[in-house]
């Protein structure tokens, strides 16, 4: 029988094996999507379309030996579609059967596709857009998880190996304005941080602007990371399922009527149903330091229980060709509860503790096309977030609750008028009520501080996008004007971008920004929410916790020829009103409250060299961040907790047939700390330091592979993916601080993930 079982199996592969080899030996159709790509890549042009207009469209590769009005005219004959010549190195793609303009989408011209990797591209105002329809494989990744996958991008970093704990270009993630379909997020980060909360199954883009950013954007004072799900309605019902060795998730997109579609994402963890190597590997990880791993008291017992889920959905409804009307929604959970058992002689005295944070995102959309000029959209949505934890200290018989809520609600108006293929504007009009509480309850003695605040904030927004007849020069120019009531104050934002084709392969650019921030994180204990999630989201009350302001300007070029991209960037952010309770401080300032700011001057440098099946690229990142707090350190300025001076990253991708592999190796130095004065009396029960963050941790390094295989059939396919984080299992101290107990100094490291191995198989319908 086994025999006959392996007769089978052999010759499966064998036919799989034939059948993708007839396969390639042939000029086989390929979709659209894939041909504008490759003529992207060997012409240098850019092609802007609405999706659903080339959606199941599939035709052969056109020759390489065809011009490109050859191939354009080839093209527009097998498609029966319209490609309009908007300048040299541009074209707008419409339908030539409905002949309606109403359905043109403004999108933002491509200046790099394939940065990094497929799936990743660089766009002409600066941003960066990850496609995950298209995505290929990055190093360590098992599936394309959005906060890791920025990562991959110069100047982002996460300096205590979080993923959803974003550092870009100097900033904390807080100053990170996360956009969920256009609806502000509060809580990024499944499993305390390790996992991204944002299924990637429905999301089809997401856009991450570093600087310059478009003025309809309030807050992010580091950053924008836009994820937007697809609007495009399919005739067909499709999705997909799959599992890993922490959860498992499915979609699906279900067209109701030719004019509606419904999108459903679910994701649940696996950790309270079994425990795998992968769950271990993470629960030591993001448990160290806490109380959950920080009983001294050897009679106490332990229990936790630990999971968490996702779901999104969205409608979208093209009630006409120029209406569409979308609802959509995103529920993020997460729980932890823990048992303790105190026994002792005779009495067994079981207590409970519990941490839950969660997030629910709803939103609608109205967008009206008028006619090929005109574009209108009106939004409203609701964003809110609730951190609760219960703590019993069984040795002290005390219980400890606290809870920190934010109610974000938003309404929008947005007009985008296009005066010809050269100019456009954009407008609008935005209203925010923002409401944030902290609620603190101690049982013994009693005690219970509660603190709520609520900014309205008015915001007006208008921009001009100018890009000349030749297409060698894009310019935008932005200003945005934002007025809270309870502050009866203005704050204008200008926003540029700047573009320039100095050669056919050499492009110059400039970005510059001034924008402001009312909503931070800040720490007012480090065991606060059980020593987990510590940080608790309040917002600005032009006091002790001013609203923040940065200042940004960029200087860039960009060389890319035959594949061969080589980006050097140099810019200079100043970030003000920011607060020593929104730092994390762990030493001499760890209890002082005090405001100042910060300033970090870098460069990042990127070569990245593309061929047929492989694709590798060297980074490396320069900055220097410096504090200044007028009331610490005497007035001088001091690094910056994250302060990481120098960043490197060497990785390649490797694509063959159906078989994806990745590996990369990750440096950077080690992050500021401050050490204890080795002079210090032990009769003092505070801790005497040296000079603010003058030492540092070693070196950080990590390895990581990806790899995975895909079986094709049909439309259907099946995805098999294995990922080893940290390969060589390097022992990476990421923080470091003292403690001072019973006149004995002791000093507390916090480790990085060691190796880390997932595995995952999926299906795709």
């Amino acid at each position: 029988m086994s025999r006959n079982i392996t007769t089978i199996i052999f010759s499966l592969f064998l036919f799989h094996s034939l059948f993708v080899s007839a396969q390639n030996s042939t000029n086989k159709e390929q979709p659209l999507s894939v041909i504008l790509e490759t003529i992207t890549e060997t012409f240098h042009i850019s092609f802007s379309y609405v999706d659903e207009n080339i959606q199941n469209k599939t035709l052969a590769l056109p020759s390489n030996n065809l011009s490109i009005e050859d191939i354009i005219t080839y093209l527009e004959k097998e498609t029966n579609l319209v490609f309009q010549k908007l300048s040299n190195n541009s074209y707008a793609i419409r339908d030539l059967i409905s002949n309606n303009e109403a359905n043109t989408q403004y999108l933002k011209e491509v200046l790099i596709t394939k940065f990094l990797t497929e799936g990743i591209s660089l766009k002409t105002d600066g941003t960066s857009e990850i496609n995950l329809e298209e995505f290929g494989i990055l190093p360590g990744l098992i599936e394309p998880d959005i906060l890791q996958t920025i990562q991959a991008l110069p100047g982002v970093i996460s300096v205590d190996d979080r993923v959803s704990n974003l550092n870009i270009r100097g900033g904390t993630n807080d100053q990170n304005l996360i956009l969920w379909d256009g609806i502000k997020m509060y809580q990024s980060g499944h499993f305390f941080g390790l996992i991204s909360a944002f299924n990637p199954s429905l999301i089809k883009t997401v856009t991450v602007s570093k600087n310059g950013s478009s003025a309809k954007y309030g807050d992010g004072v580091s950053s924008i990371i836009d994820m937007r799900t697809s609007d495009s309605i399919s005739n067909r019902i499709h999705g997909g399922f799959g599992s890993n060795l922490i959860s498992t998730d499915g979609f699906v997109k279900i067209p109701l009527k030719d004019k509606i579609e419904l999108q459903v994402s679910a994701r649940r963890s696996l950790t309270d149903v079994f425990s795998t190597p992968t769950y271990n590997q993470y629960f030591d990880r993001i448990f160290q330091d806490s109380d959950l791993t920080n009983q001294e008291n050897q009679s106490i017992a332990q229990d936790e229980r630990f999971y968490f889920y996702d779901l999104s959905t969205k409608l979208s409804y093209k009630i006409s060709p120029k209406d569409r009307l979308t609802i959509c929604g995103l529920r993020i959970f997460n729980s932890l509860d823990y048992s303790e058992t105190s026994i002792n002689e005779t009495i067994i005295s079981p207590s409970s503790s519990e941490l839950i944070q969660e997030s629910l995102a709803l939103g609608l959309d109205y967008n009206r096309t008028w006619n090929s000029k005109l574009e209108t959209t009106l939004k409203a949505s609701l964003s809110k977030y609730d951190l609760y934890s219960k703590n019993f200290d069984i040795s002290n018989n005390q219980r400890l609750i606290q809870e920190n809520d934010v109610m974000d609600n938003r309404l929008e108006f947005e007009l985008h008028y296009r005066f010809n293929t050269r100019l456009h504007y954009l407008g609008g009009y935005q209203y925010s009520e923002i409401g944030m509480s902290n609620l603190e309850e101690v049982n013994n003695p009693n005690y219970r501080r509660y603190i709520k605040d609520v900014l309205r904030t008015h915001g007006l927004f208008n921009e001009i996008y100018y890009k000349s007849n030749s297409g060698n020069t894009k310019a935008s120019m932005g200003l945005r004007a934002n007025y809270i009531e309870q502050f009866s104050d203005f704050f204008l934002e200008p926003r540029i971008t700047f573009n320039q084709n100095i050669s056919k392969d050499i492009r110059f650019e400039v970005l510059a920004e001034l924008k402001s921030q009312t909503a931070s994180q800040i720490i007012d204990l480090q065991n606060d929410f059980l020593g987990i999630e510590k940080r608790r989201w309040v917002l600005s009350n032009n006091e002790d916790i001013p609203v923040m302001h940065s200042q940004q300007i960029s200087l860039g070029a960009h060389y890319q020829k035959n594949k061969l991209l080589v980006s050097l960037e140099g810019y200079i952010k100043h970030v003000d009103g920011i607060t020593t309770r929104s730092q994390g401080f762990q030493n001499q300032f760890q209890y002082t409250n005090a405001t100042g700011s910060y300033v970090i001057k870098g460069i990042d440098f990127l070569v990245n060299k593309q061929f047929n099946s492989f694709s590798t690229w060297l980074s490396y990142s320069f900055s220097k961040n410096d504090y200044m707090f007028l009331s610490l350190n005497n007035g001088n300025n001091f690094p910056n907790n994250i302060d990481i001076r120098h960043q490197a990253t060497f990785a390649g991708t490797y694509s063959l047939n159906n078989l994806k592999l990745a590996l990369g190796l990750n440096w950077h130095s080690g992050k500021p700390i401050t050490n204890p004065s080795f002079s210090q009396n032990n009769s003092i029960s505070n801790i005497v330091y040296e000079v603010p963050n003058s030492n540092r941790l070693e070196d950080y390094f990590r390895s990581d592979f990806s790899g995975n295989y895909t079986i094709k059939y049909n439309r259907s396919k099946l995805v098999f993916g294995l990922s080893v984080w940290n390969l060589i299992n390097t022992s990476n101290t990421i923080n470091s601080y003292y403690i001072k107990e019973n006149n004995n100094l002791s000093q507390i490291n916090t480790t990085s993930l060691g190796i880390t191995l997932n595995g995952s198989v999926r299906f795709y319908f």
